[in-house]
């Protein structure tokens, strides 16, 4: 008799996405006159540039000529694209990344959840609080992380690093040692980010406890102040402690396209094994490329014409940012982030808890946003908003907002 994964089901309730979703249809079933304002999911509304629609559309071309014609990708993905990666993303900022380090997916969403994979079932995980939920939901299937308190909204054996206002949403070093150490910034939620010197005293506990930092850095195309880094390689030591996972989905639009990457130094070792020779092992099992079309626009991105239009793209979303952190201040809420990141964290009206001010915005103001709660016990009382809206649309929510009283 077949069995299933038990572990699935310690899973509590839904992905926090799929459950904003099913709230948001119930509500538009019952009001279908009403004009719902989306600022919930991380997903990007302007069309993808010129210079990526034309590569698509020569990359479809050379699909239905025989002598062009391209079957299934190299296992790391096409040397095209992991030149330009290594090059635009890492050499430009004296990072020592070779191509053969690189490792192209379909985005980092799956790499952030599959790269657990490769480490044993015993190492302990610790993650910001609040943090994206793929980074614990992954590892609960995996079996990896204990006991789940309801009450409390923690699991026993993972750490959890509280991120405040207090210490301006950045996590401090636990006090407990961990494994696994799993860092987002440019943060989503949050929107927070670290300086380089910040960033260097992880590197350097990491090395020093021998514990792995996994970093994503999907948000890293938003960062606009010089002090804040764009890779975790930029700080000394770091090919011995981290993998970094990227995504073209924001910063390319590609959120429909499909298309990331992973980078694991060959430095990076445990217990003696070189992790990059197992999530090679991985990735040549378990996974059979980007298309070639799509690694073809991703070689796009990083064209001089493709680096102009998403630079445009870029600063459409972070003057939305501006916009709605501007508002929102304005309307007298306590709000972080907008600056390096396309998110706006503020702390819920009142005595409010995240999900009764989902319901509330969505009743009074038509508006969806993302109830802090759905990211981690410290996210309790807060609210995240995206920028990725357009303009006009960001323009009429933060107009609801403001009329609304609370």
């Amino acid at each position: 008799m077949a069995k299933v994964n038990e572990n699935y089901l310690k899973l509590p309730g839904s992905y926090l996405f799929s459950t904003i979703g099913k709230k948001v249809s119930a509500y538009s079933a019952e009001h279908p006159d009403k004009k719902i304002i989306r600022l919930g999911i991380g997903d990007v509304t302007q069309p993808l540039a010129p210079a990526i629609t034309e590569a698509l559309h020569n990359a479809v071309d050379e699909m239905g000529k025989a002598e062009s014609f391209r079957g299934y990708a190299p296992d790391l993905g096409y040397e095209f694209l992991r030149s330009a990666i290594a090059e635009n993303d890492y050499r430009v900022r004296g990072c020592d990344i070779s191509a053969d380090e690189i490792f192209v997916s379909d985005g980092a969403k799956c790499d952030c959840s599959n790269i657990q994979e490769i480490f044993s079932l015993d190492n302990k995980i610790a993650v910001c609080d609040p943090v994206y939920p793929v980074y614990v939901d992954s590892n609960v299937m995996a079996g990896r992380t204990g006991v789940y308190d309801p009450g409390a909204g923690t699991w026993s054996n993972v750490i959890y690093m509280p991120c405040t206002a207090d210490n301006s949403f950045v996590p401090e070093l636990p006090r407990e040692t961990p494994d696994l150490i799993y860092l987002c910034f440019p943060n989503n939620p949050t929107g927070a980010t670290v300086t380089k010197p910040q960033l260097q005293q992880w590197v350097d506990y990491a090395n020093k406890t021998g514990a792995v930092i996994l970093y994503d850095a999907a948000y890293e195309a938003y960062i606009s102040e010089e002090d804040v880094p764009h890779s975790i390689y930029e700080c000394e030591g770091a090919k011995t402690c981290a993998i970094e996972m990227r995504s073209f989905s924001k910063n390319a639009g590609f959120t429909g396209v499909r298309l990331g990457f992973t980078v694991v130094p060959k430095e990076l070792k445990c217990g003696g094994v070189a992790l990059h020779s197992l999530w090679a092992r991985r990735h040549g099992t378990k996974y059979n490329g980007a298309p070639y079309i799509v690694q073809r626009a991703g070689e796009a991105v990083y064209s001089e014409a493709g680096r102009a239009q998403l630079r445009e793209q870029v600063a459409y979303y972070m003057n939305n940012a501006r916009y709605i952190y501007d508002g929102l201040k304005e309307a007298g809420f306590t709000v972080s982030g907008g600056v390096n990141a396309p998110y706006i964290w503020l702390k819920t009206p009142g005595k409010m808890s995240s999900w009764e001010f989902f319901d509330y915005l969505l009743e009074k103001g038509n508006v969806v946003g993302t109830p802090g709660s759905g990211f981690g016990p410290s996210g309790e009382g807060y609210f995240r908003l995206t920028a990725f809206g357009s303009y006009e649309n960001t323009v009429e929510a933060v107009g609801r907002i403001k009329t609304i009283q609370v």
